[in-house]
């Protein structure tokens, strides 16, 4: 019954450090395939497309915490394979995903502000101002749930510990 147990934990968090990879190819993939596509760049070039807009690039270096936040998600189910989920660098990296998560809720917020006061009268700001609310609440239940399991695994370590 343990072997079973065993195989059924390393597969399940094999899968999910799959999904993790996935995602993160998926959001790298829209993020460089959609801005050429997107109505005001339709009829840019390539270069005013990626270099002139600043919007562009403020996205771009707000997704740096989420693909941070995606690495340490994938070392900490590696750490869970491997048995390690009681070790410090699982309670660090549940850290840095919560601050992660944190940054990038900041970041969001900054976007939507941003979109609501740059865009015109006429423009339709539900376009970017929905999908960057919907990042906010996102953001905010992995921070949240990565503090309840950091709180969780280090109450775990100290009891294992003898502390």
């Amino acid at each position: 019954m343990r072997i079973i147990r065993a195989i059924v934990k390393k597969t399940s968090t094999l899968f999910l450090q799959t999904v993790l990879v996935l995602a993160g190819l998926s959001v790298l993939g829209f993020l460089l395939w959609l801005p050429p596509h997107e109505g005001r760049n339709a009829q840019a070039t390539l270069f005013a497309t990626y270099f002139k807009d600043p919007f562009l690039s403020y996205v771009y270096l707000g997704s740096i915490p989420f693909f941070t936040g995606l690495y340490q998600a994938f070392k900490v189910l590696g750490y869970i394979r491997r048995d390690e989920m009681l070790l410090p660098p699982t309670l660090k990296a549940l850290a840095t995903i919560r601050y992660c998560a944190l940054a990038t809720v900041g970041l969001a917020i900054g976007g939507v502000i941003y979109i609501i006061v740059a865009a015109g009268v006429q423009e339709d700001k539900a376009g970017g101002v929905i999908p960057g609310v919907l990042l906010v609440f996102v953001s905010m239940a992995v921070a949240a749930a990565a503090g309840v399991l950091e709180s969780i695994i280090g109450k775990l370590a100290d009891i294992k510990s003898g502390k």
